[in-house]
This record gives C-alpha cells, structure tokens and sequence, in this order.
C-alpha cells in the first residue's frame, strides 16, 4: 500500500494540532471550508473545536490529514515532497500521477 506508507511517513511525529495550525497558516479557514466541506471549519471555527470534531470522525481527520500531506514540503515544515522521485522528464507521467493523487485525496483548487 504504497499510498497509505507514503501518508504515514509525512504525518509520522506530527501531531493533529500541528497538522490543522500549518492547513490554516496556508490556507485560513475559508480556504479550508471549500477544499473540505466540514461545518467546524465553517460555524465560528476554532483550533480547539475543530480539534474535538476531527478526533471523533475519522473520516474527516483523514481527510484533514491528506490535505497537509498533499501539501509542499515548505509549507509542511520542509518535510519530504511525495512526488519527489517521479521522473521529470516525462511531464505527462508526473502530471498523472498528480491528477491520480488529486483524485484519491477529493482535492479542489
């Protein structure tokens, strides 16, 4: 499952709270509400709250979570890029590969 492996390398010694607070140094709460339609995101926001509703739905932790992996590594803290490895060359492989990534996290924008 080299997915799940690649995701768990990102997130491996980050926590929750740190994985929300660099999403909304990034993004703010808005862009985080229309990349990932979660009301906590939405209704008075906060870091606490939402802390609370991600932990107790795995679902939207998960998705939560492959937003930050899918992010650039220097805007994750300068972690591994997971696209790194992807040949170069081949703009039409990579850029699939991306498409494919953008498709199984649900990403928009």
């Amino acid at each position: 499952m080299i997915n799940g492996q690649r995701q768990n390398d990102l997130l491996h010694g980050v926590t929750l709270e740190a994985v929300l607070t660099r999403l909304l140094e990034k993004h703010g709460w808005e862009g985080l509400y229309s990349r990932i339609k979660i009301n906590c995101f939405l209704k008075n926001p906060s870091i606490k709250s939402s802390l609370t509703f991600l932990r107790r739905t795995p679902w939207a932790r998960e998705k939560v979570e492959n937003l930050y992996c899918y992010l650039k590594p220097e805007d994750r803290g300068g972690m591994i890029d997971p696209f790194k490895g992807f040949p170069e060359g081949n703009k039409a492989q990579s850029s699939g590969k991306r498409q494919a990534l953008n498709n199984l996290f649900q990403i928009s924008g």
